[in-house]
C-alpha cells in the first residue's frame, strides 16, 4: 500500500491544499493529512476545527485520512509506516524552502518527498492571505473550501 503523508499546519485549508490532496489521491492508496502542533505557534483556528474543516472537505473521499501529530514529521511517517511525503510548490521560493526540508527528511529517515505543482488557478494562495482576508472581513470563502466557515 502506497502510504503518503501531507503535513501542515492548515490554518486554515485552502483551495491549494485541497487541490494537493484530490490530485494525491491518484497518486497514493491512502492520503494522510496530518495536522501539526506546534505548542510556539498561534492559530486563528484551534485544532478541532481545522480537522473538522478537513475531515468535512473529504467526507466523499475514503482514501483521504485526518490526524493529528507532535514532533518530526519523519518520525510520525516511522510510527505510521508512511513512506512518502507529499508537499506541494506554488513558486521558486517555495522550492527552494521544501527542497532544503527534503534533503533533512532524507537524511533522517528513508522517506521520498513528492511535489506536486499547484494550479495556476490557487497557486496565490496561502493560509496567511486567508487568515489576513478574514481578519479584515473580506470575503474569505473564494480561496476555502465551503467546510471552512468563520463562525
Amino acid at each position: 500500500m502506497k502510504k503518503a503523508i501531507f503535513p501542515g499546519s492548515f490554518d486554515p485549508i485552502t483551495l491549494g491544499h485541497y487541490d494537493i490532496i484530490k490530485r494525491g489521491v491518484t497518486l497514493f492508496d491512502e492520503v494522510i493529512v496530518a495536522i501539526g502542533v506546534n505548542s510556539d505557534k498561534k492559530y486563528m483556528f484551534s485544532l478541532e476545527e481545522r480537522k473538522g474543516f478537513i475531515e468535512e472537505a473529504f467526507a466523499d473521499e475514503p482514501k483521504v485520512k485526518v490526524v493529528t501529530y507532535k514532533g518530526l514529521t519523519v518520525d510520525f511517517c516511522k510510527e505510521i509506516d508512511a513512506k512518502f511525503i507529499l508537499r506541494g510548490l506554488r513558486n521558486p521560493a517555495d522550492f527552494e524552502f521544501e527542497k532544503a526540508i527534503a534533503h533533512a527528511n532524507r537524511r533522517l529517515a528513508t522517506i521520498e518527498t513528492v511535489f506536486l505543482l499547484t494550479a495556476a488557478k490557487t497557486s496565490y494562495i496561502s493560509s496567511s492571505i486567508v487568515r489576513d482576508v478574514i481578519k479584515n472581513k473580506g470575503d474569505y470563502t473564494k480561496f476555502v473550501p465551503d467546510s471552512v466557515r468563520v463562525k
